[in-house]
């Protein structure tokens, strides 16, 4: 068996992971990856230099550069590219409000990265998907439930969002002081949340204020984590498209953020600068544009076909290109793509898919599931207490409905029928049967065998091929985007129909990525869990939540709203009425929300005081239930009476260790004063306001346990 990084004792002989990889401390040095890089530069011809623009980069076997292929994907797990552990999707994983778990995660996912790389490698399979450098996190702000991609995200939240990003980032590029694991990249940067029909015409409005303090602060989190590499959207900002963006890509990201690595593009979305946004009259412009912005590496082929005639036209100079081509090269050398040796090298097939991740997977799909309803506390149930178990719904055997998108495959899967089967075991009955598909309204399954049973499961809800990327979610009625938040209308009538078919209770556990109207549904279920697309132990987590054995850890990255109707319209990327940081209408569950099986009492402990520029607090939390379970511990801000305040934010969260019934503990929260700053529209500039200033600590938006004002 080939050598694999773990910490701890070796067991049986057996190489998997004890306990969790170490975390990252501190960015990869780049001066002598520089140097190479700049070496490497003098070398070669200005035709070697332009082969090397593409997402296809030829080998050079003169310079001994390899043939490397960057288009790769790692949202919640090694995608695309056989078998990889499959991780609950980008918004379930925000949903466990967990970054340490989160870091985890993603250097496991890193570790199966090395592995397969290392293998591929061996055997010369060096094409799409089989690469170091990943086009993941999607940190765009999930501003419209309407959004399909919104599952690639880690939901609503700036805050939320830059604390989660980073975590992967830090998983992903691991600490080593000289070599990269992986190359992460932030996409799609920026101002890029839908619609997904027209991504590749659209025209993003929006001005400074939401910009800087909505659409750019994960971005500008992740830059500062020294992230590798930043995506650019297809979409235009205020008439210019991000690919060619001065203000996104020079001034703000290299000038003011001081951002060094590398620039790719979304795929095809060069074309876009002379086929649809017309803000260049050829392909060469377009190309002369890309590289004047700073563009390392187009995900097409239109900088390698055209940078000769640019070049040729006096459109750019072969220094344009050398400083673009420079960041690529030394994220080559910080990844070793090229020769020598890494601490990586030595992953091999038994860290890919093996037993501490697939462990890891479980843990994440139980910490992200969202107990949204438990009427009379249904929930847990208790094996023994039932003899007779139906089982319901499309989803209860899908696939689809736990990998999410964006995603790898393996032998590993646990459907929710499995789960649940495998919790009961020989002591019940259980009966399976669709009851349902996606399109029937009329022909239903399963309600007679319902009645002869003394409990209903049933798996409902979306899977990514109701909401998803453009091209890709085609059972969606609106070019990948949702109409309504409705689950399908022949899932509805189902249930419906199995309430008036029955008299014992029903269970209802719903996957989706994105917001649903529960209160359609909740008169016909007693109990209702969020599963999101829950990975391929979502089966198994969720059977051991219904059945008492875990407690449900997720919160709402989102708000569930009760209507489309009260937002803005889906084209206005302002946040005037969005998320619950500007939202003042009822919401059928808060950002933040999530249910427990069991209560937790809050006390101050500290309240907020300023210390050396920080809000130091600290708070003592109490299980007064009756099952053992974990707190997700929330801070919010609200501001003095200024124009276009947010209503609250939220500034810091902690997730408590497992708390047995009587146990407490106290969390200790710092929020810096720079976190308090907005932007100044008029003077163009950060500030930190004068006036009335109030922190409020609970379990979610709305929930306001513990309140202390202070003025600045």
């Amino acid at each position: 068996m080939k050598n694999c990084f773990f910490l701890g004792v070796l067991v049986l002989g057996f190489c998997f992971y004890s306990c969790k990889e170490e975390h990252h401390i501190g960015a990869v040095s780049t001066a002598d990856h520089k140097k190479a890089a700049l070496t490497l530069l003098e070398k070669m011809s200005i035709d070697e230099k332009i082969s090397q623009l593409g997402y296809k980069s030829p080998a050079l076997p003169q310079h001994q550069l390899l043939e490397y292929n960057w288009w790769n994907e790692a949202l919640h797990g090694v995608a695309r590219n056989g078998q990889a552990t499959i991780f609950p999707q980008a918004i379930a994983l925000a949903a466990s409000f967990d970054p340490e778990l989160l870091e985890e995660v993603a250097s496991v996912i890193s570790t199966e990265a090395r592995a397969k790389y290392n293998i591929n490698r061996k055997s010369g399979a060096l094409g799409m998907y089989q690469g170091l450098t990943f086009w993941s996190p999607n940190i765009n702000i999930f501003r419209d439930p309407r959004w399909g991609r919104g599952q690639e995200t880690y939901g609503e939240d700036p805050f939320l969002t830059g604390a989660m990003g980073a975590a992967f980032v830090r998983g992903m590029q691991g600490n080593d002081p000289e070599y990269l694991k992986t190359a992460a990249c932030a996409k799609h940067f920026a101002v890029h949340s839908g619609p997904e029909a027209t991504r590749h015409i659209f025209d993003a409005i929006v001005d400074e204020k939401d910009l800087r303090e909505t659409y750019l602060y994960a971005f500008k989190k992740l830059s500062d984590e020294k992230v590798e590499a930043m995506m650019c959207a297809y979409n235009r900002v205020n008439g210019t498209p991000c690919c060619t963006n001065d203000l996104l890509l020079n001034q703000i990201l290299r000038q003011e953020w001081k951002f060094d690595g590398h620039l790719v593009t979304d795929c095809g979305a060069l074309y876009n600068l002379f086929q649809s946004h017309k803000t260049a009259v050829d392909a060469a412009e377009a190309t002369a544009q890309a590289i004047k912005a700073g563009i390392s590496i187009d995900c097409a082929d239109v900088m390698q076909k055209y940078a000769k005639e640019a070049l040729d036209r006096g459109l750019i100079t072969e220094e344009d290109i050398d400083k673009v081509l420079l960041k690529s090269l030394i994220t080559r050398s910080k990844l070793g793509i090229d020769g020598g040796h890494s601490p990586y090298d030595q992953y091999g097939p038994d860290s890919i898919s093996n037993d501490y991740h697939s462990g890891l997977a479980h843990k994440m799909a139980v910490e992200s599931t969202v107990l949204l309803h438990n009427e009379k506390n249904l929930l847990p149930l208790k094996a023994g207490d039932r003899k007779a178990y139906m089982i319901l719904g499309p989803n209860a055997t899908s696939a689809d409905a736990l990998m999410g998108n964006y995603h790898g495959v393996n032998g590993k899967l646990v459907n929710f029928m499995e789960g649940i089967t495998q919790v009961l075991g020989n002591d019940a009955r259980i009966e399976y049967d669709m009851g349902c598909d996606f399109k029937d309204t009329t022909h239903f399954g399963g309600i007679w065998a319902a009645g002869n049973a003394d409990i209903s499961l049933v798996f409902l809800g979306l899977t990514p091929l109701c909401e998803g990327e453009n091209g890709d979610a085609f059972l969606s009625d609106n070019g990948a985007d949702k109409l309504n938040l409705s689950i399908p209308t022949a899932h509805k009538i189902f249930l419906r129909k199995l309430r008036e078919g029955t008299k014992t209770p029903i269970v209802l556990v719903l996957t989706s990525g994105s917001p649903l109207d529960i209160k359609e549904l909740k008169p016909y279920a007693d109990a209702i869990l969020l599963a999101w697309y829950p990975g391929q132990e979502g089966g198994r987590a969720v059977a051991d939540i219904l059945f008492g054995k875990e407690n449900p850890g997720g919160r709402l990255p989102l708000t569930f709203y009760d209507k489309f109707s009260d937002l803005p319209d889906y084209t206005s990327y302002s946040m005037a009425g969005r998320t619950y940081r500007y939202f003042e209408g009822k919401v059928q569950y808060p950002f933040g929300y999530g249910l427990s099986y069991t209560k937790f009492e809050y006390k101050w402990l500290e309240k907020p005081e300023i210390k050396n520029e920080v809000i130091d607090l600290s708070v003592k939390i109490k299980n007064v239930g009756d099952f053992t379970g974990k707190e997700v511990i929330q801070v919010y801000l609200s501001y003095p009476q200024e124009e276009r305040m947010p209503l609250k934010e939220l500034k810091a969260f902690k997730k408590s260790k497992l708390l047995a019934p009587g146990d407490d503990v106290v969390v200790t929260f710092s929020v810096p004063l720079e976190e308090l700053k907005k932007w100044d529209i008029k003077e163009k500039k950060w500030k930190l306001y004068k006036g009335k200033y109030a922190i409020k600590v609970g379990a979610n938006a709305e929930d306001s346990r513990l309140i202390s004002e202070f003025t600045l």
